[in-house]
């Protein structure tokens, strides 16, 4: 399917197409997509002759394509057009069509691609290299300490976080995006005026300013069980590769991670300790062909995002560096700033070594930008 030039805001009849051919009866994703492959726009669809439908479509299928919505139909879709609008006309909202040049590519070519994405935020990142981070909700105290560390290196390497809003990892997740320029995407399986769950309201306000959240479904969707699973395609057809933290044996995480690699996504897990239930999903796939990962660092390495300078930050710990660097940060906690001021280096160069100390132990990052050495 090939994008095609349209404006940043949809008008009343572009997306009336747009919706009438999501609520067109037996027709669902996939035979939408065949119908967009052949005839570009939902309004050629509809304009289409019944012979050339038949072409493409079944007999049914076609006979309500042709049948515009009337009565109470009519009614319902005129007043769901009015709320969409409404909502697209506010500050940082966006509806994007599949056949938009501004909808992210990777998404647009998994099965079954989201006809139309609500976005409220920086709808940029949408087009930057990304990681999907996700993992159980009940996660662990050491588990969530792992995702937020591990989401922050790959946003302090410009790499985009991914995952899905829910408690535990995935919140973790978003904060160590927060905490980079890479950013995050909140993906969810609500109406994007509908915020699930309700304790990480606040979390989705600060992504929506300063990243960016996404649904495929219509303005007030609530929560339904079915949702999640399929919200999970989004999140991993957004990124690069699926990294997943924790997740017990029957975790939603494993769903996101098996859709990563039908999608011929990288898929990465994080080991734990065998007597552990949260364990043990990260273990299967491992066992199932998952690359094993200890940081951040080592995905960034795995799919070749470090710069040539951040690749060798690790070999170049020779003791004399080292000891330049702890020295100059002292006993107290320092900003990188401040520390690349004092040691005569660009900040740019010094994040890559600051990231080849923390993963050999030798200091710790703290949250603000601040560094603590724990070598003393």
């Amino acid at each position: 399917m090939q994008a095609t030039d349209t404006p940043a805001e949809l008008t009343r009849p572009a997306l009336a197409g747009w919706l009438r051919l999501q609520q067109t009866g037996g027709v669902g994703l996939l035979t939408a997509h065949k119908l967009l492959e052949a005839l570009g726009t939902p309004q050629a669809i509809f304009e289409a002759s019944r012979e050339r439908l038949l072409e493409i479509v079944t007999a049914r299928q076609a006979a309500n394509l042709l049948s515009p919505p009337t009565g109470a139909a009519a009614d319902e879709m005129e007043s769901r057009l009015d709320a969409m609008l409404a909502w697209q006309a506010q500050p940082g909202h966006r509806l994007l069509p599949v056949t938009h040049p501004d909808y992210p590519d990777y998404l647009r070519n998994i099965v079954a691609a989201p006809l139309l994405l609500y976005l409220k935020g920086d709808a940029s990142l949408l087009a930057r290299r990304s990681i999907a981070v996700v993992g159980s909700r009940n996660a662990s105290r050491q588990g969530v300490l792992n995702a937020e560390r591990m989401a922050q290196t790959l946003s302090e390497a410009g790499v985009t976080v991914v995952s899905g809003l829910a408690l535990g990892i995935d919140a973790a997740a978003h904060l160590g995006g927060l905490n980079g320029p890479g950013g995050t995407i909140a993906v969810l399986g609500t109406g994007i005026d509908r915020i699930y769950p309700a304790r990480n309201g606040a979390l989705a306000r600060r992504i929506a300013e300063e990243g960016c959240v996404v649904s495929e479904y219509p303005l007030g969707t609530p929560p339904s069980r079915d949702n999640f699973p399929r919200r999970n395609r989004i999140i991993s057809g957004l990124a690069r590769g699926v990294l997943v933290v924790e997740a017990a044996e029957k975790s939603g995480s494993l769903i996101t991670a098996q859709l990563a690699v039908g999608q011929g996504r990288d898929v990465y897990a994080v080991p734990g300790s065998i007597h552990a239930t949260l364990s043990k999903g990260c273990h299967q796939l491992i066992r199932e062909g998952a690359r094993l990962v200890e940081s951040g660092y080592d995905v960034l390495s795995d799919m070749q995002m470090l710069t040539d300078g951040e690749a060798g930050a690790r070999s170049a710990l020779d003791d004399s560096f080292v000891d330049l660097v702890l020295d100059a940060m002292g006993a107290d906690p320092v900003q990188a700033e401040v520390l690349a001021l004092h040691l005569n280096q660009s900040p740019g160069e010094l994040q890559g070594q600051l990231l080849a100390l923390e993963l050999a132990g030798l200091l710790e990052r703290l949250p603000g930008g601040m560094f603590q050495r724990l070598r003393l």
